[in-house]
């Protein structure tokens, strides 16, 4: 076999079964070799952007890495905004990325660059094979390395040449890392801290905290303490809806989460890092806690946070019985007019049970929590990393490692238009997402940082720059030309009955929202 098979059969045998690509001409041994290797699901996505965002979504929701498969230099770049954002919610991604023949490569020929300098800033692991016959155990390697723990991004580099050389054959993958448990004087720490100071402490929570078990461990400490539970602003995946604990999450905006902050004298991290405003601006805070509040870190990321909450809990004593009751918002089927009350309402009416949702909504959807919380239970998935063009990826992604599972994508139109190809590898696949478009008609966030970085009135040409309504976008259109069906809505009962619609039945919807 060729070095392109001897991978193929090394991913295979290491347990990474799927591969999200996108390849060109140095990769072309590989595609070959996916005819001769049973076993790979090979997903065609038509922008790299795709291909590495659904290879973080998989990871969400599957617990395991899947491959990607890059072409060359250009083709990681385009891949590298959704790289950032699956290294901020540590996911195990593995990348193969074509590279020249090891002979051509001092040609200088035009898609020539410095591969590992572009992988370096969002892998964790990178390596170039240097011949056929370390390829097998360099995939091996990587995977071991998007296996890890915590889990890494590993990008492999493959010459053309050591893709067609003969190989040896498959490289064995090393025994996976093991989860790191939690330390018992942390939690041992927090608990004094809690006992003695709970009303006066936040528990600040993301990541392997936010599963249902996790957070049911933090409700009985909150009711037995009186401290508050609360999550970072966004997660990689958190676990919601009736029967759920459910907790606010730090505001996005500065002004919001100052007062929420400001009297706690303590907090306790639970994977999450400091919070810390998202932007810098003029004569406003970095930092979002108050002065002198301490800080103390209880487990890390990757560490087994439920079994820590659970040794929490024990303790303190905290019971079952301990634990207060919720006040919830009631499921409301709205009618009348589209806003951003009525929109909320009706998501939260329309989740089917153990959905998985994923968020892009951004403006529109910064009032979506206290509504949802009493939806049926489902997953909420957010942009750990703040590059748009997220959710389309990571909901294609989710989809393909949940097939069993409704995806519900919520974004805005202009993150939308980032990854927009995602529609037509959901349609291909055929899989069971539900993409809703908010249609404002412009960078609604944008609009709104223009003013927090005090930069005045916007004129003619700013507001220009913040519009994207010449050419009015038609995302019904689009959706159709890449074989998804769609709707636009611009009531509260179209938007019930669309919803209601595209739930029941299986495969890629749209429905665009117009607000």
């Amino acid at each position: 076999m060729n070095g392109a098979e001897s991978l193929v059969r090394t991913l295979v045998a290491g347990g990474v079964d799927v591969c999200f690509t996108n390849p060109g001409t140095s990769e072309m041994h590989f595609v070959a070799a996916l005819d001769r290797v049973e076993g790979m699901r090979c997903i065609l996505g038509l922008f790299e952007g795709v291909v590495t965002g659904a290879a973080d979504g998989y990871f969400r929701m599957k617990g395991t890495p899947a491959s990607t498969l890059l072409h060359l230099g250009p083709g990681l770049a385009n891949g590298l905004a959704n790289l950032h954002n699956a290294k901020k919610a540590r996911s195990g991604i593995v990348n193969i990325v074509g590279q020249h023949a090891t002979y051509h490569i001092g040609f200088n020929a035009p898609l020539t660059s410095d591969i590992e300098g572009l992988a370096r800033p969002m892998s964790d692991w990178v390596r170039t094979s240097p011949s056929a016959k370390a390829v097998a155990a360099d995939g091996a390697a990587a995977i071991a390395a998007a296996k890890s723990a915590p889990p890494q991004i590993a990008t492999l580099i493959l010459p053309a040449d050591t893709a067609w050389n003969e190989a040896d054959g498959i490289a064995q993958v090393p025994g996976e890392t093991q989860r790191p448990s939690y330390s018992a004087e942390a939690v041992e720490k927090a608990a004094k801290i809690l006992h003695a100071h709970g009303p006066e402490t936040l528990v600040l929570m993301t990541a392997g905290a936010l599963t249902e078990q996790g957070l049911a461990f933090a409700q009985r400490i909150a009711g037995k303490t009186g401290c508050r539970v609360m999550g970072q602003t966004y997660h990689p995946r958190m676990a919601r809806g009736a029967g759920r604990f459910s907790i606010d999450r730090i505001p996005y905006v500065i002004e919001q989460a100052l007062p929420i902050l400001k009297n706690y004298k303590h907090i306790v991290l639970v994977e999450a890092n400091d919070p810390v405003a998202f932007f810098a601006y003029p004569n406003k805070p970095s930092i979002l806690k108050a002065e002198g509040t301490e800080v103390h870190r209880m487990t890390a990321w990757g560490e087994n946070s439920a079994a820590a909450l659970e040794a929490l809990a024990d303790h303190l004593g905290a019971k079952a019985a301990d634990v207060k009751p919720q006040p919830l918002a009631e499921l409301i089927k709205p009618t009348g007019a589209l806003n951003h009350t009525t929109i909320a309402q009706a998501i939260a009416y329309a989740i089917p049970e153990n959905a998985i949702v994923v968020d892009e909504s951004i403006t529109t959807g910064r009032g979506f929590f206290p509504p949802t919380a009493a939806a049926k239970p489902h997953d909420w998935l957010q942009n750990m990393g703040g590059s748009i063009g997220f959710s389309t990826p990571v909901a294609t992604g989710a989809a393909v490692a949940c097939p069993d599972r409704k995806v519900m994508c919520l974004v805005g139109d202009g993150s939308a238009m980032y990854t927009i190809q995602s529609l037509w590898t959901q349609a291909r696949e055929n899989l069971n997402v539900v993409t809703v478009v908010f249609a404002n008609r412009i960078y609604q966030i944008l609009r709104g940082e223009f003013d927090g970085v005090g930069a005045g009135e916007p004129g003619q040409r700013a507001q220009d720059m913040l519009k994207i309504d010449r050419p009015t976008l038609d995302f019904v259109a689009m959706a159709k030309g890449m074989g998804v069906p769609g709707r636009a809505v611009t009531t509260a009962d179209e938007f019930n009955a669309a919803l209601a619609e595209a739930n029941a039945e299986y495969g890629p919807r749209l429905i665009e929202v117009q607000m």
